[in-house]
């Protein structure tokens, strides 16, 4: 009797380990800072408050112009602005993630040895397709896995929201720079698939001085206008010219930033710092359990973490829009 109670008990105890989680109590989440901008230290700080007690968390900030450190043993700590920190090679089960926040450390981090998995965050899509232009072999390493979280959502999620907020409308405008290629590729391909599709109209400002004539040409043609996240979105006076161009034709105005939608746009679908700093965590955990990167770095684009609507615009255009929480699940409900 005790011995078939004594196998009882042993049974229980396999089972019960089969089925705890494994957590690797030597992981280390190394996190890579090449700025001092407050959405990076927002994002940080989220990394930092969600690494488990268990767990190790090192902050490097990666100094202007600072090379790659040389291969350093577990336990050294150099200082923290003479380039990046490496620690020993780890075994595939206690090897943590490192996160790289910015395009500096991107670069930064892309240059170090070392083959633990590795993500690279806070980037937008012009910023991961020039790191791919200028190290394709890095992203592409054998002994080690890359994800790209993008900081911005994809655009099919950003027609979506034109699309929720404007079901009627069919004709979008975009003013692009000649290195926004990528960013208009996908918006074409958004546009083709949606359901019924985009009249998609755009128009090309290499400068400054053309993008006037630009919009000019492009009113007449649109519905709505979009911002980009390119050099146009980044610039706050061309974000305004677009702005401008919009509100003296009574034309909506979408794009991926607060900031436009304070400004004067009528809608943006964004993923704020802290979200971002989740979906790296979930991503890390899909490198790390990835098999060989020969098929080159996993690529995610930012998840819509909320949509902002300017209800001032709104009523000028004359528009009532969904409420920001209907549009929000709106996005991110499956399709």
């Amino acid at each position: 009797m005790h011995r078939a109670v004594h196998a009882l008990l042993a049974f229980g105890l396999v089972l019960c380990l089969a089925a705890a989680p494994r957590v690797a109590s030597a992981a280390t989440l190394t996190v890579l800072v090449g700025d001092d901008q407050a959405a990076s230290a927002e994002f940080v700080q989220q990394l930092r408050t969600g690494q488990p007690a268990s767990g190790k968390f090192e902050l490097v900030r990666i100094g202007p112009g600072a090379p790659a450190a040389e291969p350093a043993s577990a336990d050294t700590e150099p200082a923290a602005n003479t380039g990046v920190r490496t620690r020993s090679l780890r075994t595939a089960s206690d090897a943590g993630l490192t996160v790289a926040v910015g395009t500096a450390a991107a670069r930064a981090a892309l240059e170090r040895p070392g083959a633990e998995p590795l993500v690279l965050a806070m980037l937008s899509r012009l910023d991961y397709e020039t790191l791919k232009a200028a190290s394709p072999t890095a992203l592409r390493r054998g002994d080690r896995r890359v994800g790209v979280l993008l900081r911005d959502p994809a655009m099919a999620d950003q027609l979506a929201l034109v699309n929720a907020v404007l079901p009627q409308k069919r004709r979008l405008g975009v003013i692009a720079t000649p290195e926004s290629e990528p960013l208009v590729r996908e918006l074409q391909r958004a546009a083709q698939n949606a359901n019924p599709p985009w009249d998609l109209q755009v128009e090309i400002a290499p400068d400054a001085r053309s993008l006037a004539a630009a919009l000019r040409a492009l009113v007449p043609r649109s519905d709505a206008l979009m911002v980009l996240p390119d050099l146009i979105g980044d610039s706050q006076a061309a974000t305004l010219s677009v702005l401008h161009a919009g509100a003296g034709a009574g034309l909506p105005v979408f794009g991926a930033s607060e900031g436009l939608v304070r400004s004067g746009g009528l809608a943006a679908a964004v993923s704020t710092p802290g979200q971002l700093a989740q979906q790296a965590r979930q991503l890390g955990q899909k490198v790390a359990s990835a098999g060989s990167t020969g098929s080159g770095p996993l690529v995610e684009a930012a998840t819509p973490a909320t949509v902002r609507i300017n209800a001032t615009v709104a009523r000028g255009l004359g528009l009532r829009p969904p409420e920001e929480r209907e549009l929000t699940e709106r996005l991110a409900a499956p399709r």
